[in-house]
């Protein structure tokens, strides 16, 4: 047993301490990244967010809808073979959209399927476990990168710096880091596992870095400050859920209650999503998500547009001109524990 006596923290731990600008508007901000990706070598440029792979967030319609803004998703895997192709061969407008998969051979056997049918219409594939300290996960990514030098990979999820670093020397080339922080994952309370989220982006993101590779922050943002805050501690990318649930571009029927409208949302490891796709829960497990209503808000467009002027605010208060400066011109003042304390972070 050890016990790390260092101060973890989430977003909600800190704040951003503004600092002196030259920048005359929010306008003349530039939130787009620029990356060529380690292993692909592909190039990417956009606004750096990803809607999450979870079956009512990563949809086809989501997809269409946040293109035009130039943002990315992860669709859900249980999309059917026929539905997959058809998407990919036939998209419209430029997307960043991410085919995710699990590590079975059935996994691998759909994608290769998939992709056979695609040509090379696929370019991002997400990785996806729930644990990834595993070596069934570590062996899995070292083959698929082997066999699919060319295709930019994003997989994870873990936590610590140690795991970045082998998952990007493994053959990854956007590592997705968060255990438990999500709105609807029990994973902490069923479990007792997880990292803080944004110490564990700060330490992904050193670890990352310093060998090429790139991180997603993946769960913990409930407002548009805290995409912010995770862009400030060295996220490369930033994935969502939960602030992006109950729109019309989600999956689910609209349900009326008490008067009003919602969408169901849950997590994936939750009993709702296990009953759907796995018949139940296995006698080896237990349900580490729940399920919940959320108020039904109408198209996406209007919540996107607030999450982006969140993130421009943001680095128009410290002075960075573009979204990639954010981090150097980011200090992290704690608001809890010990109150005074505070810590600057400058990539």
């Amino acid at each position: 047993m050890h016990i790390d006596q260092e101060i973890k923290l989430d977003f909600a731990d800190v704040l951003i301490r503004p600092k002196r600008s030259a920048l005359p508007s929010r306008a003349e901000v530039d939130i787009r990244r620029e990356f060529v990706f380690k292993h692909s070598q592909r190039r990417y440029r956009g606004i750096p967010i990803i809607a999450a792979n979870m079956d009512t967030i990563g949809t086809f319609e989501m997809a269409l809808a946040l293109a035009p803004f130039e943002l990315s998703v992860a669709l859900h895997k249980h999309y059917r073979e026929d539905e997959l192709v058809r998407f990919f061969s036939s998209l419209e407008v430029k997307s960043s959209a991410f085919y995710s998969m699990g590590i079975t051979k059935p996994d691998h056997e759909k994608f290769e399927r998939v992709a056979s049918g695609t040509g090379e219409a696929i370019e991002y594939v997400c990785i996806d476990v729930a644990n990834g300290y595993t070596e069934s996960f570590v062996k899995f990514v070292e083959k698929f990168r082997e066999a699919y030098p060319k295709l930019t990979i994003m997989a994870g999820n873990v936590v610590t710096g140690e795991m970045t670093e082998e998952m990007i020397l493994s053959g990854v080339d956007i590592v997705k880091v968060g255990i438990g922080p999500g709105s609807v994952c029990t994973t902490r309370s069923m479990t007792g596992v997880g990292y803080p989220q944004l110490s564990a982006v700060i330490e992904c993101a050193d670890a990352a870095h310093g060998l090429g590779g790139l991180i997603c922050a993946d769960g913990g943002c409930t407002a548009p400050g805290d995409l912010a805050k995770a862009f400030g501690g060295g996220a490369d990318f930033v994935m969502l859920g939960g602030m992006l649930a109950g729109h019309a571009e989600c999956s689910g029927d609209v349900i009326e209650k008490h008067g009003k409208q919602y969408k169901r949302f849950y997590g994936m490891s939750s009993r709702a999503a296990m009953e759907k796709y796995a018949g139940g829960i296995a006698q080896y497990r237990a349900a580490e998500g729940r399920e919940t209503l959320v108020e039904y808000r109408g198209p996406v467009a209007a919540t996107v547009q607030e999450i982006l002027g969140g993130v421009r605010s943001a680095c128009t208060y410290v002075g960075a001109r573009k979204l990639k400066e954010l981090t150097k011109r980011t200090t992290f003042v704690r608001v809890s524990g010990r109150a005074n304390d505070s810590f600057d972070e400058s990539g």
